[in-house]
């Protein structure tokens, strides 16, 4: 290998310098700070776990982006974690088990053999929060209204949201009996949001009449909550089981937008990420000028089965780096003292200590040397007092 080839990092893998290292590690106390005073309790789970219990009920599409080793003890396959969800299910299931309702958070990097889209990197800062235990709309506006909060403290402004429900589709295909290769492909051409190929595939598929019309009245429901109405009566006139669901999105969209007048709201029933992850609600966040979304997340109640503790659960998550550089957040500014390197001056060195103490930044050094500095300290009359840098 050349010298220079050394030095390259993999595509999609990302050093971060000074001072931007800084500035993330800032925002990340902050957003913790934020999701503590919503009673949030951080937990830290282990990079390398068994593979068994990363992967569960996560779907195909976390195994394909999941890093896979060997475990050299055991000889088990182990990974290198994609996404914090599953370990957080595993905690709330078997580690902590709490006999009421679970809220934790998290903030840590996670690994993806691909990235997730063109814009994501391979190892994201992945910050976020599941909520274990608590049904209802209440659950789901919590975790939204928590999202929406901590995107305000990153400094992220001009917030879209957009919120689906995937309950939706799986009850209309499941209404009208599709074959799971049928239900593939419908979902394959939900996704890409065309209505001509969906249409094409209908009438290729000879559904009957009330069928066309239900994923007809499908595809429509894309919008505001206003403009949606007719289309949501209409739906479950065809599918009754779809009532619940939709008056579940209705209801959330309703309380978010009462609390969040000014946050544009969009209700798209065709949003099916996370379709084999989901299990109801889901939802994301956007901002013009950026092709993705900015974090993301929804309801998941199946994770925990797999540690025998299925429950009611939904959260979200963000890349933290990709909040800091969308974002206008600013940290207190902090004083940079530049103090001579005096090993043997005692009273040099209580003064560095306090200055220290008191959250200055204070560098033994020349005062040419450092730029950033602020001041400086200087002996005067026995003293060691701090004297403003002079502008260059």
């Amino acid at each position: 290998m050349k010298n220079a080839d050394r030095r390259l990092l993999p595509d999609g893998i990302e050093e971060v310098l000074p001072p931007r290292a800084q500035h993330i590690e800032h925002l990340r106390r902050r957003l913790l700070d934020v999701m503590n005073t919503w009673g949030y309790d951080l937990v830290m789970p282990p990079v390398l776990e068994n593979i068994e219990s990363l992967l569960t009920g996560a779907g195909q599409d976390l195994d394909l982006r999941t890093f896979k080793v060997t475990d050299q003890l055991s000889g088990r396959m182990m990974g290198l974690s994609a996404d914090t969800t599953p370990q957080v299910a595993r905690i709330d299931a078997h580690s902590l088990a709490p006999e009421g309702i679970g809220r934790f958070c998290y903030c840590r990097t996670v690994f993806h053999t691909r990235a997730r889209s063109l814009l994501a990197s391979r190892t994201p800062t992945q910050i976020g929060a599941e909520l274990y235990g608590q049904a209802g709309v209440e659950a789901d506006v919590e975790v939204i209204c928590l999202m929406l909060e901590m995107l305000s403290a990153a400094g992220v402004s001009d917030v879209h949201l957009d919120l689906g429900n995937v309950a939706v589709y799986r009850v209309v295909v499941e209404h009208f009996e599709l074959e799971e290769a049928q239900k593939k492909e419908l979902y394959e051409l939900l996704s890409l949001k065309c209505r001509t190929d969906v249409r094409t595939w209908v009438e290729e598929n000879a559904l009957d009449a009330n069928a066309s019309e239900a994923i007809e009245t499908l595809m429509s429901l894309q919008g505001d909550r206003s403009a949606l109405m007719d289309s949501a009566t209409r739906l479950s006139e065809l599918v009754p089981a779809t009532a619940e669901e939709l008056g579940h999105l209705m209801a959330v969209a309703e309380l978010v937008e009462h609390r969040y007048p000014n946050t544009p709201i969009c209700l798209d029933v065709t949003e099916l990420r996370g379709y084999q992850y989901h299990t109801g609600l889901v939802f994301g966040a956007y901002v013009p000028g950026y092709g993705d979304a900015v974090a993301q997340g929804g309801r998941y109640d199946e994770t925990g089965a797999a540690f025998g503790r299925a429950r009611p659960a939904r959260g979200f998550s963000a890349d933290l780096r990709v909040l800091e550089r969308l974002g206008a957040f600013s940290q207190d500014n902090t004083r940079v003292v530049v103090a001579p390197a005096d090993s043997k001056d005692d009273a040099l060195w209580q003064m560095v200590q306090t200055l220290r103490s008191q959250g200055v930044r204070v560098i033994a050094g020349r005062q040419e040397d450092v730029e950033q500095a602020d001041c400086y300290l200087q002996l005067i009359n026995d003293q060691w007092q701090l004297v403003n840098k002079e502008p260059v």
